[in-house]
């Protein structure tokens, strides 16, 4: 009996072992939450998980990258666990770190952590050049596209719309179109003026622009001034000139760099593929977009990086020697 037993047990054990081993060999999924199709969030996102993918036979890690409402969402769908990874701005970031607006209802998010930095962003603001927009305080009385909630565009806007007082009555049309939306509707003329959070050269501002005769309209004075005195996590930014037709000089502006993010819940041996499979292919991760071209690793691993690196992220960044 006690040899039956014995048996028994090490029969279990041994099924167990191979029930761990088919379960180790299981394929692991993670999605990225990124932003409008139009937009790099949507293009980082898909670009990473091109290199993700190509390693899925050695990592057994899929990778899938939908679009999303924008960087506010990419938050809130890393704390609901919608998204294994979301691209935000630094500024959202840091805010949902220390759960100040608009993030401020659901609390310091002290597990938030950074993986890299990717392009820098610029506020943008498109305008139609007939209706004569020369200047932020220009929007006043204009129908305005203030994007849609849980953008990085509406948050900005927001943010710059609080130290000039103003609320969004000062608009004669508040509208909240993705950003998709955005380039149809200033050349259907049913807006004056679309924004962006976004780096460039943009799909959505080309199309704007060449189908239509706009204007970009610098972001700056006393009140953004202030703005980034208090705002650190805010740079001052400029759109090249040349970059759009009809704009032949520097736009200047505010900025901040994208990020990608994940919580500390993450497993370390997913996230570092994920580093890896980038890092590993950065040569051709910077080809697959104009707005990559300039993206240098020592910059990616520290600047713009508002929350503590995942453990995943500092092991490979350790073993290049980086860190």
């Amino acid at each position: 009996m006690k040899g039956k037993s014995l048996a028994w047990v090490l029969s279990a054990a041994l099924a167990g072992i191979t029930l761990s081993g088919a379960a180790q060999a299981e394929d692991r999924f993670v999605t990225i939450g990124t932003g409008g199709q139009t937009g790099v969030y949507y293009v980082a996102g898909q670009s990473i998980c091109r290199f993700v993918n190509r390693a899925a036979v050695e990592n057994k890690i899929k990778c899938n990258a939908p679009a999303s409402g924008g960087g506010v969402a990419n938050v809130n769908g890393l704390r609901s666990g919608e998204f294994s990874f979301g691209i935000m701005q630094s500024d959202h970031q840091y805010k949902a770190l220390k759960g100040l607006a608009p993030f401020e209802a659901e609390g310091a998010m002290d597990d938030i952590r950074a993986l890299f930095s990717l392009q820098s962003e610029v506020f943008t603001i498109l305008a139609r050049r007939d209706a004569k927009i020369a200047s932020f305080d220009d929007l006043k009385g204009k129908r305005v596209n203030v994007g849609n909630p849980g953008s990085g565009q509406r948050d900005t806007l927001d943010e710059i719309m609080a130290v000039k007082g103003w609320d969004k009555s000062v608009f004669a049309l508040s509208a909240e179109l993705k950003p998709a939306e955005q380039a149809s509707a200033l050349g259907d003329n049913n807006i004056d003026a679309m924004t962006y959070f976004v780096g460039h050269p943009n799909g959505a501002i080309q199309e704007a622009t060449t189908t239509t005769d706009a204007v970009l309209v610098p972001v700056t004075g006393a009140d953004i001034d202030k703005l980034l005195a208090e705002k650190t996590y805010y740079t001052k930014a400029e759109i090249p000139g040349g970059m759009y037709k009809g704009n032949d000089a520097a736009t200047p502006s505010i900025g901040g760099k994208a990020v990608l993010s994940t919580t500390a819940k993450a497993d370390p041996e997913v996230v570092y593929q994920l580093v890896k499979s980038v890092f590993d292919n950065l040569d051709r991760f910077k080809r697959l977009h104009p707005a990559f071209a300039d993206l240098k690793a020592e910059d990616m691993i520290k600047v713009g990086l508002t929350a503590p690196l995942h453990e995943g992220a500092v092991r490979y960044y350790k073993e290049r020697g980086w860190m």
